[in-house]
């Protein structure tokens, strides 16, 4: 969790109608969008709150409320056990609100670089039929002239003769 808790830059807040609302708002990836509604399900929300940098989840029942940032979900008690399908959350102490615990969201364990498509296995058809190149041809020595001191031509003749 690297995000500093705190008030918001400009000191006020707002309420948002839905979750939905709130995630979008804040930009959080799409991908952990129905891990974050299983987390405020499970958990029993009545309002969420923007709060700048994360949004503040108040819970229905007692317990603090939970700080939803892009990253994590914040605001668990030690002892909570938090269900999301059919696995329990794996909680990590918080190290900028103590004594609370945070989970991480699932987008944070999965490559950021997008995976590149497999290339097809149905050969490629050529635009235009290929001609073949025709060889370089090899070049020869045909030795050097000793009068004259030119290269000798294929005939064996110089610019002496």
């Amino acid at each position: 969790m690297n995000e500093v808790q705190g008030p918001t830059p400009t000191g006020n807040s707002r309420p948002y109608r839905t979750l939905a609302e709130a995630l979008r708002a804040h930009r959080i990836a799409v991908e952990n969008h129905e891990f974050i509604t299983a987390i405020t399900d499970a958990v029993g929300i009545s309002s969420y709150i923007d709060r700048g940098r994360y949004i503040e989840a108040v819970r229905r029942g007692e317990g603090a409320s939970l700080h939803i940032g892009k990253t994590y979900t914040n605001g668990f008690t030690e002892d909570e056990v938090v269900v999301v399908g059919s696995a329990p959350l794996r909680l990590r102490a918080s190290e900028g609100r103590e004594p609370y615990f945070y989970v991480t969201h699932p987008s944070e364990f999965r490559p950021i670089a997008p995976v590149k498509a497999k290339r097809s296995t149905t050969p490629r058809v050529a635009a235009s039929p290929s001609v073949p190149r025709t060889p370089k041809p090899a070049e020869r020595d045909y030795g050097v002239c000793d009068v004259c001191f030119m290269v000798k031509t294929p005939a064996g003749g110089c610019g002496c003769d």
